[in-house]
């Protein structure tokens, strides 16, 4: 994949994949809301292969300024992937671009954090997990103890500061993860299944503060299997299958419009999608 940052190309190698068959589209062109919303990230013909199996397929997208993008489809149908591709985690056929934010797009690149299904917090304070991530980030330290404890009241675990995070519930840790993902003020936010593994109470919190934190102005990506989660925090959402982006819809339309056979027997699959 070739990427660039800033407007400044940097190659990346990889060998060139791409399935036969051309990507399926809706009859309507898959504009996601306005576009004329500054663009962060941009993919164009993005792949990528594991062994023998294509998990993505010359993908194109455009990341804007405020969506709240959900990626669904089957397992194995490439949300990770895409994800983490979008991310910059994985190399591949194609090309990145992240867009400098700024008068005239000379200013510095997006910020990016991660939230996984499973957070990995290390044997440490609640408190320290955050001021580690804020060190390795290149915070100054007089202003790391400060982030973290702001972060930690807004995902309410201010009184828990001092507690080990891996004595903390899963709810409490996934909170604890998107405190030191807060912390670091991205301007976007990836987020792989956020409540998969949590209780109904706790995918309600979690919930909360990714709509709070969308409010405030941070973009979502978030890869989830629960449509109804989709529907109550996405503005957009991405249908995969096998690798393939086949539907990309305002949140609305996508629940609403005649959808591809295939996306249209997962919704079907899907539902009951409200827990």
């Amino acid at each position: 994949m070739s990427a660039v940052l800033g407007g400044v190309p940097r190659s990346i190698d990889a060998g060139p994949l791409a399935l036969d068959a051309a990507p399926l589209a809706l009859d309507a062109t898959p504009l996601a809301l306005d576009a004329s919303r500054p663009a962060l990230i941009t993919l164009r013909g993005a792949g990528a292969v594991f062994g023998t199996v294509q998990a993505l397929a010359e993908v194109d997208l455009t990341l804007r300024r405020g969506d709240r993008l959900a990626l669904v489809g089957a397992n194995g149908s490439g949300k990770t992937t895409l994800l983490r591709c979008l991310h910059g985690l994985i190399d591949g056929p194609g090309e990145r671009t992240l867009h400098a934010q700024g008068p005239a797009g000379q200013g510095r690149v997006p910020v990016m954090a991660m939230l996984f299904q499973r957070p990995f917090l290390l044997h440490l304070t609640a408190r320290r997990n955050l001021t580690l991530a804020l060190w390795l980030a290149g915070v100054p330290r007089a202003e790391r103890r400060q982030r973290a404890d702001a972060a930690l009241e807004r995902v309410g675990l201010q009184s828990l500061a001092e507690r080990s995070a891996r004595a903390l519930s899963g709810g409490q840790q996934q909170r604890l993860a998107l405190a030191r993902a807060w912390a670091l003020r991205p301007d976007i936010l990836f987020l792989d299944e956020p409540t998969a593994s949590l209780d109904p109470s706790a995918k309600r919190e979690v919930e909360t503060l990714i709509d709070d934190f969308a409010r405030d102005g941070v973009t979502l990506v978030m890869s989830t299997h629960n449509l109804g989660q989709a529907k109550r925090l996405a503005n957009r959402v991405i249908h995969l299958e096998a690798g393939r982006l086949v539907v990309d819809l305002p949140v609305d339309r996508f629940f609403h419009d005649t959808l591809p056979p295939a996306a249209a027997q997962f919704l079907k699959g899907e539902l009951p999608w409200t827990t």
